[in-house]
């Protein structure tokens, strides 16, 4: 009996056949790795753009944390397509999680933007802007029967302050020794207020009022309204002059024939 090492044999093949045959599944497989690698990436002719959920200016319709092009609502949603469509330069459009991660890509790949943004000092630098999108001023929020009353933000010191990590206006509380205390998803200080596990929550206005009647909260106050910010499109800055230049262009001449003032209007 035949032992087992001899007991099945296969047809000779010879090496060179082998090999060759081998490189051409790598080159291939290298191939197709390469050409997903480059979809992903923008092209000479468009840009690649990121948002956050941060209604009423962005969101996903499905209310999830990731969406696409068309999934995706909201007054600067519609505010950058309306922007690009006229300027005629393509795009894809992507909402994704969290904002400290768009935020970095933005700042680090040529051809890239995300929105929106405030356009603060400490920023100015980092970015290519097209804006003003909308405004987004900056208010401290108390439940209904709450008994706080404040006259400047140095006041508000002794007290518990909700904020949105990686968001400008926590980043201002901590540079100022407030030290919010920050979730990842904003709305959910609406009902960590609720629940009287924070005094105060810092979030901008509208959109802190859309995010709470969102999760069921309403009737809150605004105890201190401490700061006016205007949200942009923050791009990265190796966007050619010239593309910056056609969008503001175009964003100029949308607010001019009220077309900014009716998509607010559409969700405020």
């Amino acid at each position: 009996m035949a032992s087992a090492r001899h007991s099945l044999r296969l047809p000779w093949i010879p090496v060179t056949y082998m090999f060759k045959h081998l490189l051409l599944a790598f080159a291939s497989t290298s191939l197709l790795l390469a050409g997903s690698a480059r979809a992903e990436e923008p092209s000479d002719a468009s840009l690649v753009l990121l948002t956050e959920n941060f209604p009423p200016y962005n969101m996903a319709k499905n209310g999830k944390n990731f969406a696409k092009e068309e999934n995706i609502e909201g007054i600067a949603v519609d505010i950058v397509r309306e922007t690009f469509k006229r300027a005629g330069i393509a795009y894809n459009l992507t909402l994704r999680f969290p904002w400290e991660r768009i935020y970095k890509l933005a700042l680090e790949k040529p051809g890239y933007g995300v929105f929106v943004m405030a356009r603060l000092p400490d920023r100015e630098a980092l970015f290519k802007w097209v804006g003003p999108i909308g405004p987004d001023d900056w208010v401290l929020l108390a439940k209904a029967d709450s008994k706080i009353q404040l006259a400047h933000l140095e006041h508000a010191r002794p007290y518990r302050i909700g904020a949105y990590k990686g968001d400008a206006i926590a980043e201002s509380l901590e540079k100022q020794g407030l030290k919010p205390i920050v979730v990842l998803r904003d709305q959910d200080n609406a009902q960590k207020l609720m629940d009287g596990q924070i005094d105060l929550w810092a979030t901008g206005d509208p959109a802190g009022r859309y995010l709470a009647r969102q999760v069921g909260v309403t009737g809150l106050k605004t105890v201190l309204r401490f700061n006016s910010a205007q949200l942009y499109l923050a791009l990265n800055k190796d966007v050619p002059d010239e593309l910056v230049a056609k969008l503001q262009a175009a964003l100029d001449q949308l607010r001019k024939d009220g077309v900014v003032d009716e998509i607010m209007a559409n969700y405020l």
